[in-house]
């Protein structure tokens, strides 16, 4: 089977939509699957077997920016490449977004499933409704990656929709070399921007430990004033855009992982790799999250957007042995049910129904 697997995100940009759909193809061509991932790229493909569409632009979408190319010599390329691969199936990754997947479920004859990521409104989805849900339909089978992800499609066109929730690359994370640290150490990794909460996070500091360290990583319209306001803190260690052997690295090495998000996610990817790391994680109270991780048991969540409630929750994990052993015990099983492995059975299964086999 030979399979077009589509992306509107740059590849060479950090993202979760982008981890998933890379992560995804390996997996199907470790099982025997002749997958391809076809994306925008800013650099080099990220692996042999992408085929670059063209570079991206920074859009604003669901209160955060994404790399997009919704450029007309994108859509050439996208529809050149559609042409010229013989595809058996296309796996459309958020296909109603500007870019290539909307552009190959326009103009492509062959059967195709859809995976939506976005949960929460959208100005795109209301303001066209008619044209989105005839443009759905083409699709023989559509996947959400969490229940509110399969709200969101389902209350803008209908529908029948099979969540099938994000999967991690296990081994990959388990088996990365742990960066060196001097002392207790948080890891923070994601774009600099409200929604991320690296602000709260940055708060909380003040009431942590005065030899607990923060790396941060990524970038973003924050990134600036963040480190304006930490200047002079040495605690608080700024490391830019991070490539996947050294977010895994990082993983590893830190104490804890958190996340302090104030809105806007779907799933908690990011959560399942600290899992699949073994690192605990203290996360914000969200319903994305809680898709992922069980409160108390794969990871201590908290209330979002409350420096003092998030400062103490890392204080008591970091400074609690057993239940930081207890949570990383029950996120390496709770990784292990979310195997990118298993993920990409269940999709061939969606694949070989969608061609009638």
């Amino acid at each position: 089977m030979r399979v077009g697997v589509v992306c509107p995100y740059s590849l060479t940009l950090p993202g979760g939509v982008q981890g998933q759909v890379l992560g995804l193809g390996r997996s199907l061509r470790a099982m025997g699957v002749d997958a391809r991932v076809m994306a925008p790229c800013d650099g080099p493909p990220p692996d042999a077997a992408v085929t670059a569409l063209g570079k991206s632009m920074p859009t604003a979408d669901n209160g955060s920016v994404a790399p997009l190319a919704p450029d007309l010599a994108c859509a050439l390329r996208t529809i050149r490449s559609v042409r010229d691969e013989g595809f058996d199936l296309l796996h459309l990754h958020e296909p109603l977004c500007p870019g290539p997947s909307l552009t190959a479920l326009l103009f492509n004859e062959t059967p195709m499933v859809g995976t939506y990521h976005r949960a929460g409104g959208s100005s795109w989805y209301e303001g066209l409704r008619p044209l989105i849900t005839w443009l759905s339909k083409r699709m023989a089978v559509r996947c959400a990656v969490s229940e509110d992800a399969r709200d969101t499609a389902a209350a803008a066109m209908g529908g029948q929709y099979v969540v099938l929730h994000n999967g991690v690359e296990v081994e990959r994370f388990a088996k990365a070399e742990p960066t060196p640290t001097d002392g207790p150490t948080i890891f923070f990794v994601g774009r600099h921007e409200p929604r991320k909460g690296l602000g709260v996070l940055i708060d909380a500091m003040a009431d942590v430990p005065s030899d607990v360290v923060l790396w941060v990583a990524g970038d973003g319209p924050e990134t600036d004033r963040l480190r304006a306001k930490t200047a002079g803190d040495e605690r608080v260690q700024w490391l830019g855009r991070l490539d996947d052997a050294e977010v895994a690295s990082r993983l590893c090495g830190a104490d804890v992982f958190c996340a302090p998000s104030l809105h806007g996610e779907s799933f908690g990817v990011v959560l399942l790799e600290a899992m699949a790391a073994q690192t605990p994680i203290v996360a914000s109270d969200l319903p994305g999250y809680r898709n992922v991780a069980r409160a108390g048991l794969d990871a201590y969540l908290v209330s979002p957007g409350e420096p003092q409630a998030l400062a103490a929750a890392l204080r008591r994990v970091l400074g609690d042995r057993k239940l930081a052993d207890c949570l990383v015990e029950s996120g390496q099983e709770r990784a292990a049910h979310f195997s990118m492995e298993r993920l990409a059975e269940r999709y061939l299964e969606l694949y070989c129904s969608a061609l009638g086999r």
